[in-house]
């Protein structure tokens, strides 16, 4: 056979090409996504279980679900089993990051399009996505008329992402260098081993104590008065700082002594975890010198008596009152969890304000929490004050601290373009979202809690009040990516969109 002179440079053109842009082996990223797929079929058990006792008829929604779901998954892992052995790579962790929560979503969302709910993809897609991210905006109403099931799969996804992105924070970030979530990697579990062996390790303590808090959780939330199934529901959502409700009304519904047993999980809930294994270690003093610890506590009790304050003075009303109610809603929104048991935009421009800057701090790193966390505002101060030294002593010698300890130059540099990012990002989707025809309140609020994964917007339409079901479709889609982003710190995905990513 000859070859034209055309062939020969169009075919050494393409093996240069193909040497430029080595193949990613994406076995070992399918055998954990199929192996996770698999697992997620399998809880779907449950849900099964309690419509198959409730006799409401909505069970084979969750076999067949559960048939579908543990099959594919399973034909994935066995597809890709034979690289199970092998480490990852970097490009390989991206890939597993990202993909873990790209793809679950897609079969979370099964048994809203064949059960009750009848969803389209699109709302199935973006409630699911909201679960699994822990963000807690809905697009579906009559709550309190949905099958126990469906209730309970709604719960069980933030739960099941309240859990994962722990061990995604202490795990995966750190290994990345992402938005300087590498100031930690001292405090992970350092087992000697790869990240795999690492992840499973961990994801074994945490969720052991997941558990018991989830448990406590759940027998409190029954003291005080809320049915087993309310109970259990809002146990798995208030540990995953979600806010998913059984009910339309949200919290609304149990108002009184459960909000104070919620705003006390969820403070927990956003604390570092790996706290929690030190203090099962009987290690008690990390937890109160934890910088993070403090400075998030102390920030929650200041915001909660200006709230106070201003509801007393312009609402004339009594202490008690507007302590419960401010302390419920600001720690719900600060933290991410997303339950309202008030329309607290009828308070006033200054409460609204406040609510929405607030949920862009989030709780500590390496809790269920989201946003941009505590420990990045504290880096950002330390080398602003730096800065300030330097131009007042110009000779001295002046680095940002954090904990007592200097701050690297790459964590800074990591959490400058982390804040860069989230700023431009929260730009850019309020412009498209504005682009779909969405008032300016509803475009940057939709941006601002689908970003920092929070739950309510501001508005009449997205607001504590109402939900995302009037959304147009584009929107819908373009929030459901931006809670992917927002979830795992928006460089984790960005990374792998770039040239640079797929030539290394």
């Amino acid at each position: 056979m000859f070859w034209g002179r055309g062939a020969r440079n169009r075919l050494d053109t393409g093996v240069i090409c193909a040497m430029a842009w080595p193949m990613v082996d994406l076995r070992p990223v399918g055998y954990v996504i199929g192996l996770l797929v698999a697992a997620l079929g399998v809880t779907m058990v449950l849900p099964f279980a309690v419509d198959l006792w409730a006799g409401n008829g909505e069970w084979p929604v969750f076999l067949e679900s559960l048939i579908l779901t543990t099959l594919i998954g399973g034909v994935l892992a066995l597809a890709c089993a034979n690289s199970a052995q092998g480490g990852l790579t970097l490009q390989q962790t991206f890939l597993l990051t990202t993909g873990v929560w790209a793809v679950l979503p897609l079969f979370g969302a099964i048994p809203f399009v064949i059960g009750a709910t009848e969803a389209r993809a699109v709302d199935a897609i973006f409630e699911a996505m909201s679960g699994l991210t822990t963000t807690g905006s809905t697009v579906f109403s009559g709550l309190d008329q949905l099958p126990e099931g469906l209730l309970l799969w709604r719960s069980m996804l933030q739960w099941f992402g309240g859990v994962g992105i722990i061990v995604v924070a202490m795990v995966f970030l750190p290994e990345l260098r992402v938005g300087g979530m590498q100031i930690f990697r001292s405090e992970s579990f350092d087992t000697g081993g790869k990240v795999l062996p690492r992840a499973a390790q961990i994801a074994t303590r945490i969720s052991v104590i997941y558990l018991f808090l989830t448990a406590w959780c759940y027998v409190s939330y029954i003291l005080v008065g809320m049915s087993s199934f309310d109970a259990l529901n809002h146990a798995l959502t208030t540990l995953a700082t979600g806010g998913f409700s059984t009910h339309d009304a949200s919290f609304g519904a149990f108002q009184g002594a459960a909000e104070y047993v919620a705003t006390l999980f969820m403070i927990i809930a956003s604390l570092p975890f790996v706290r929690y294994v030190q203090l099962l270690g009987g290690q008690t003093g990390p937890l109160w010198r934890d910088s993070q610890v403090r400075a998030f506590v102390m920030t929650l009790a200041l915001i909660i008596t200006l709230i106070v304050a201003y509801r007393m003075w312009s609402d004339n009303i009594g202490f008690a009152f507007a302590l419960r109610e401010s302390l419920f809603n600001v720690t719900s929104i600060m933290t991410g969890t997303g339950y309202a048991s008030a329309d607290y935009q009828v308070w006033g421009a200054f409460p609204v304000v406040v609510f929405f800057f607030i949920g862009l701090v989030g709780g500590c790193a390496g809790s269920t929490c989201c946003s941009i966390k505590v420990f990045r505002f504290q880096l950002l101060f330390a080398s602003i004050r730096a800065q300030v030294q330097r131009l007042h002593s110009p000779h001295g010698v002046f680095a940002p601290r954090y904990e007592g300890s200097p701050v690297s130059e790459d964590v800074l540099s990591s959490v400058m373009a982390f804040f860069v990012m989230f700023i431009v990002s929260l730009g850019v989707l309020s412009v498209l979202l504005a682009m779909t025809g969405l008032d300016f309140v509803t475009a940057v609020s939709g941006a601002a809690t689908a970003l920092a994964n929070i739950g309510p917007g501001l508005g009449d339409i997205i607001g504590p009040a109402g939900n995302f079901a009037a959304l147009n479709d584009t929107a819908k889609w373009m929030l459901s990516a931006a809670m992917l982003i927002g979830r795992l710190e928006l460089l984790a995905v960005y990374a792998i969109l770039t040239v640079q990513f797929w030539r290394t």
